[in-house]
Order: structure tokens, then sequence, then C-alpha cells
């Protein structure tokens, strides 16, 4: 199969898709609707989050079989917390946000893994939507688009304006270089089949990751597909993003990867 033979896409509002790799085989549920029978582990990256952390996890206990925080050595209750209230927690290599779900991949146990900020800004009651084109067959990964469902964190200052239009370009250019018309391929909030995150091989350590997970889904021939859903401000705390310090990794990622530099 060549990888680098551009595949058009037929989307359809509220959703774009990319690629072309058949249904996962697994047995259908009759009496869930026709869904197959696929678990869905919900993952969540933690730092120092003790104060959002509960909120996070009762949120999206009802739409998971697994809840696993990842927690990247926490000088907090964040572990404490997450326990309490219903979460498997394991220790990542505290290498940053792309370290931690690679090590939620090795370490889920369900067929789906939801991936979900610890921050409250994202919607727990939207995991079904996200989760539902995988369980249905039509597509691989599933990304969470702020640009059709809204955003609280990309309007209102320079930064935020920043942040929106570097992140309109990251996308426009993954779209051009593998002939798809996706409309969000930052988000953190996503959803992928476990088979197929592991099969990625992913490598970035930091925010990175998440571009770096759609362009080589892309790259493999696997579908993805953009599901509206808002994101809310922050709840407490500050980001982990710093621009003037992360900005070159996105860039970079985009580079070598749409150039074919990178196995």
């Amino acid at each position: 199969m060549n990888s680098d033979t551009p595949h058009p896409s037929a989307p359809s509002s509220p959703t774009a898709t990319a690629g072309d790799h058949p249904d996962p085989s697994h047995p259908v549920d009759n009496d869930a609707g026709g869904s197959p029978r696929l678990t869905v582990t919900v993952a969540i990256p933690t730092l120092n989050e003790e104060e959002n952390i509960a909120e996070v996890i009762l949120g999206v206990l009802p739409h998971a079989d697994e809840v696993l925080v990842v927690d990247g050595h926490s000088e907090d209750r964040t572990r404490e917390i997450a326990e309490e209230a219903g979460a498997r927690v394991v220790l990542d290599p505290a290498l940053g946000k792309g370290a931690a779900l690679r090590h939620a991949l090795l370490e889920a146990n369900s067929d789906i893994v939801v991936f979900i900020d610890a921050d409250c800004s994202h919607e727990p009651t939207d995991i079904p939507r996200l989760v539902e084109p995988i369980r249905m067959g039509e597509a691989d990964l599933v990304v969470g688009c702020r640009m059709t469902g809204g955003s609280d964190e990309l309007h209102g200052d320079l930064f935020k304006f920043t942040r929106l239009i570097g992140s309109e370009i990251i996308t426009m250019t993954i779209n051009y270089r593998w002939g798809v018309r996706l409309t969000d391929v930052q988000n953190g909030f996503r959803a992928i089949r476990r088979d197929v995150g592991l099969a990625l091989r992913l490598q970035e350590n930091r925010f990175a990751i998440e571009e770096e997970m759609v362009m080589k889904a892309l790259r493999q021939r696997y579908r993805v597909v953009n599901v509206s859903s808002h994101e809310y401000k922050r709840k407490h705390g500050v980001s982990r993003i710093v621009l003037q310090r992360d900005w070159f990794s996105f860039v970079w990622c985009v580079v070598k990867h749409v150039l074919g530099l990178t196995g």
C-alpha cells in the first residue's frame, strides 16, 4: 500500500472523514441496536490537578467500562482523589503529555480508548458521540472538533488568537498533504481503537502527540473523523501549554511528517 497516495474524503456535517481500513472484526450486539460490543477506557492524563480531577472522573464514569488516570508524578493529592473517585491510577514516565498518552494505550483494558483532559475543559456527555463512529465500524480515530463545537479557549485575547490561527494552519497543511477535509487535529478530546493507537507507534513526548496521532493514522490509511464538541475554559489552575516554548515542537512535528522525514 502506498501511504503517500492521497485519498479523497466525503465529509458530512458535522463530521469529516478520511482513510479506508476495513471495519474492526467484533461481534454485533443486536440487542443494543446493532452496535458492536466494544468496551471503553477513558484515560485522563494528570499533573497536579487535585482541584479538577474528581469532577472529571465523576463526569466520565457513566460512559466508561474503565477510568484510567495516568499521572505525571503529581506533587498534590491528584492520585489519592482519583482513586477515591473510582479511577485506576498509574504513573507515567514523567516526560510529558505525549508519554502519558502512550502509557495509557499500553495500560488500557478496553477496545476503545477515549482521551479527555483533566481540567474540566471537555464535555463528558459527548463521549458516546465520539465512540459511536468506532462502534459502528465507520472510523478508527475520532477527534472532538472545537471549530464546529465552539471553544472558550481559542478566543478573546492575542494568545488565544495565536493558538487558533496556528491550529488552523496546521489542520489546513494536513488536509492538503493527505487530501482530506478535517476541521480539528489538535483537540485532546478524542477516541481511538486501542489496537490502532498501538500500531501507530507514537513518539512525541509533549503536546504535539495529538497532531502526530492524526498524521500517522492518515499515513497508514486509517479512518479519521471529526465530531463537534465544545471546549470550556479550564476550571482551576493554568494551562500547561506555553506557546513560547511549545510552538516549535508543533511546527516541527508537522514538517517532518509532511515531508516524510520520520518513520
